[in-house]
């Protein structure tokens, strides 16, 4: 007699469903690892609970299509399509453009079904065989307000304001160059072992987007500078002193067809601790350093900004007048180039009521041509570390000093906050970003440093300065973040704020040439021009506001100079 083997479908009815159950169960956890997601990140138990409410409605339905249980049932779940765009995704995702790490798995609303918001679609990473579709005006959601970014080159014209959205709604990276949008289709399948017809299940229910995080601005990310709609918005000095000389820059300024609308005579000056709070680190975390907090560190900038007291008095040089006087404050603005050497200026410079010097201000044996008061020191960390280095020997080895001198840092990023932190904590600097310098920074200052007589450059100042002075062309071309003013075009255009008559010595003029790089120079050198400044844009300038009255150069051409 033949022994027939157990068949499966002779398993009692309490015995198959359990195991039918836990089979499908299983099926629905594990076949979305060996799928492929449509580039979204959610979080590891976003869809689980819905998972399980679908499997116990596609087990329901297998139940009414198989009406005996001596039958494997199938069941297959179809992604629904719409609009002949396959619907797997839970909604649109907004992706940080590369390098962003807190905005990973965040997303972005929802406002039409099926599509991406042109932020959202602005950011999303590029993908091989994808459509490109090209833009030329990307928006940036802050606060309440969607502000538009311009590539160079699209439109000349400044951004305009566009859809007005909430924070909550999304936050999204705007970069320059070309724009790309993208749509991908993807296939989600759960399905048992079959045996029959396929039945279509529900697709998943779309969860409420998260609130994303805030994106990181990164400098690579932009092709060129970027122009935000608020590029022109400043930090001003309300209600600040005003000037009594008739004869001043500013009221010259005002009756200049060229200066009129571009001189701003009540700007913020001088960056501290009352000027410092999240809203502004918000703002200016869009533009670059010197003119923004752009990929800089907000806990040591607020730890060095921080101790920083507040400043009385933006025009400080008009509140130390008496009330109600119309003395007409005159600066000379001393730079180091080669055009000082045996000029016999030293006299005339010390004439004037303040004097400004910056970096390697050598005065020890060129007394005669460059004189030998101070009243400022203008320098960053890097100009002064290597001036010390490099002058050392020859007798520059502290900044100069005095009761009545006031220093003027303008920060140009990262290394600059980490000088000041070593010297307010009067520490030995050890960071790599100035190696070459392994002392305490107090000692440039003969450790008498006082810190009303501190003072940090605001960059929305020295923003002001690069956009409406000395804009580059450097700033459409891909080495926009190296390109900044030099030291002395940021010192010379600062004196135009404080004082009401500005003399400049010692600045690129025509004839250059003739002359060596700086005036302590041994050995004649010739003037480089380096790719992080614009020295001919600065003789333009300076030669043009010397033409307008509004400062007066010192130069030497081959005829004699006559100062009016």
């Amino acid at each position: 007699m033949r022994c027939c083997p157990r068949r499966p479908f002779h398993l009692g009815q309490g015995v198959l469903w359990p195991l039918l159950l836990a089979l499908l169960i299983f099926f629905v956890f594990t076949v979305p690892f060996f799928i492929k997601e449509p580039s979204t990140k959610p979080s590891r138990y976003q869809y689980s609970w819905n998972n399980v409410r679908w499997a116990w409605k596609s087990l329901q339905n297998s139940m009414s299509l198989a009406p005996s249980l001596r039958q494997w049932t199938s069941i297959h779940a179809e992604p629904v399509q719409k609009n002949g765009i396959l619907d797997t995704d839970p909604g649109p995702t907004a992706h940080p453009v590369r390098g962003s790490r807190k905005t990973e798995g965040a997303r972005a609303p929802q406002w039409k079904q099926g599509t991406l918001p042109s932020a959202a679609m602005a950011a999303l990473p590029e993908r091989q065989g994808e459509e490109k579709t090209p833009g030329d005006a990307l928006p940036l959601l802050v606060g309440t307000t969607a502000l538009t970014l311009q590539s160079q080159g699209d439109q000349k014209g400044m951004p305009t304001k566009t859809r007005v959205l909430n924070r909550q709604q999304g936050k999204a990276l705007a970069t320059t160059g070309g724009v790309t949008t993208k749509t991908k289709q993807a296939k989600t399948t759960a399905a048992v072992p079959a045996k029959g017809k396929a039945a279509q299940g529900a697709p998943t229910p779309s969860p409420r987007p998260a609130i994303p995080g805030p994106q990181i601005l990164k400098a690579a990310n932009f092709k060129s500078e970027p122009r935000w709609d608020f590029e022109e918005k400043y930090s001003f000095d309300v209600a600040g002193l005003q000037t009594s000389c008739p004869d001043s820059v500013k009221v010259k300024a005002s009756r200049s067809s060229w200066l009129q609308n571009l001189f701003l005579p009540n700007l913020t000056l001088f960056l501290d601790s009352s000027r410092f709070n999240q809203s502004e680190w918000e703002r200016l975390e869009h533009f670059a350093p010197p003119f923004g907090f752009m990929e800089l560190n907000h806990s040591l900038v607020q730890k060095v900004v921080g101790r920083f007291p507040p400043v009385p008095q933006q025009q400080l040089l008009l509140a130390s007048l008496p009330r109600g006087s119309s003395h007409c404050i005159t600066c000379a603005v001393v730079g180091n180039g080669g055009i000082l050497n045996s000029s016999r200026t030293g006299q005339e410079i010390d004439s004037h009521d303040y004097v400004f010097r910056l970096s390697g201000a050598l005065i020890k044996g060129y007394e005669q041509d460059v004189g030998t008061r101070t009243s400022f020191y203008g320098f960053t960390a890097f100009s002064l570390t290597q001036s010390l280095l490099s002058l050392g020997s020859r007798g520059f080895r502290h900044v100069p000093v005095g009761k009545d001198v006031r220093y003027l840092h303008f920060l140009e990023g990262t290394r600059d906050y980490e000088w000041l932190e070593a010297l307010l904590l009067n520490q030995t600097l050890v960071k790599k970003n100035l190696f070459w310098f392994r002392r305490r920074p107090q000692e440039a200052f003969r450790e008498a440093l006082q810190m009303d007589k501190y003072l940090l450059l605001h960059p929305d100042f020295l923003r002001y300065m690069k956009n409406r002075f000395l804009r580059s062309k450097t700033l459409n071309t891909t080495h926009w973040r190296i390109y900044r003013p030099t030291t002395g075009a940021l010192l010379l255009l600062t004196a135009l704020q404080l004082c009401d008559k500005v003399s400049a010595y010692g600045f690129i003029t025509e004839g250059h040439e003739r002359f060596s790089d700086h005036y302590y120079d041994k050995t004649w050198k010739k003037l480089i021009f380096y790719i992080n400044h614009d020295f001919k844009l600065e003789r333009e300038v300076w030669k043009r506001l010397h033409d307008e009255g509004i400062i007066w150069l010192y130069q030497r051409p081959q005829t004699p100079n006559v100062k009016h």
